[in-house]
Order: C-alpha cells, then structure tokens, then sequence
C-alpha cells in the first residue's frame, strides 16, 4: 500500500480528541476513589457512569475508530532525513502508545463493569504510563518543532510538512 503524503482531517481530528479525552480521564481520576455502583460516587456524572468511565469509553471507541482509520488509509512517510534509529524509536514510541491507549481502557472496563478488583490497580499503572509516554511523545514532538525545525508537528496540526 502507498502511504499519503499527509494524515487526513479524520487522523488530525481523532488524534487531538483522544488526546483530551485521555487528559480529561486522568483529571477525573480521583473520583472513582470511591467503589462503583455506591449510591454516592465522588465527581461528575453522567447520569449514573461517572465522568471519568465515561470519558474512558470515548477514548476506547474512538481509538478503534482511529485504528481501522489507520490501517484503511495508512500514514505518512517520516519527515526526509530522518535518522533510521529515529525512525525506529517513533515507530515503536507509537506502537507503546497505541497498546497502552488500548489497554488502559480494557482494565478499567475489566474493573468497573466485570468487577475484577486486580485490574483497577493494572488500570492504574496502564494509566500512569500511558500520560508519562504522552507527555514524553509530546516533548519530542516540541522539540522537532522548536530545535529541529523539521515540520513535524505541523503534521499533526495541518497535515502538511
């Protein structure tokens, strides 16, 4: 399959959008202190799901949608002249990215909807990984943008180079 010469509207939309949603969970986190199903959870909600399992749904849905996406259109080719242990390190910083934005979810729902108490600490640690691996991927991606000046992120901000 040839790759696009840039990510489409839908892969810019859907990568922002989970990135906030994503950002929103972890913000909401804390109010599933409390053990799901009391008739008096802490936080917002969203009729009886709170907030936080609510915005972790949307990440999983949307995810799947990002994915086929993804496999349907593919992506763009590196930036020119990208180093290959570079290319190496963003293609597998993806794919962490990719497995830990599917599994977190998966835990939480393993916890909240199956009740299996192990897996809302695994969501935990998921979680907790998943925003350093952002917060690590955003940090490179600045760091294309500002140092680099290799038109990296706009990419992912006007899918062009």
């Amino acid at each position: 399959m040839s790759r696009p010469a840039t990510y489409s509207r839908l892969q810019i939309g859907l990568h922002w959008a989970i990135a906030l949603l994503i950002a929103g969970a972890w913000f909401t986190h804390e109010q599933m202190e409390r053990e799901p199903g009391r008739s008096e959870p802490d936080g917002l909600m969203i009729g009886p799901m709170p907030l936080h399992v609510a915005l972790g749904l949307a990440v999983f849905a949307l995810l799947l949608v990002r994915i086929v996406h993804r496999a349907m259109r593919g992506v763009p080719e590196p930036v020119a002249g990208t180093p290959p242990l570079a290319r190496r390190a963003a293609e597998w910083g993806h794919r962490l990215l990719y497995a830990l934005m599917l599994a977190a979810p998966l835990a939480g729902m393993a916890r909240a909807f199956g009740g299996i108490e192990p897996a809302g600490e695994l969501h935990e640690m998921l979680a907790t990984a998943l925003v350093l691996v952002a917060l690590a991927h955003a940090a490179v991606a600045v760091f294309h943008q500002a140092v680099l000046r290799d038109g990296t992120l706009s990419r992912m901000t006007r899918g062009r180079a």
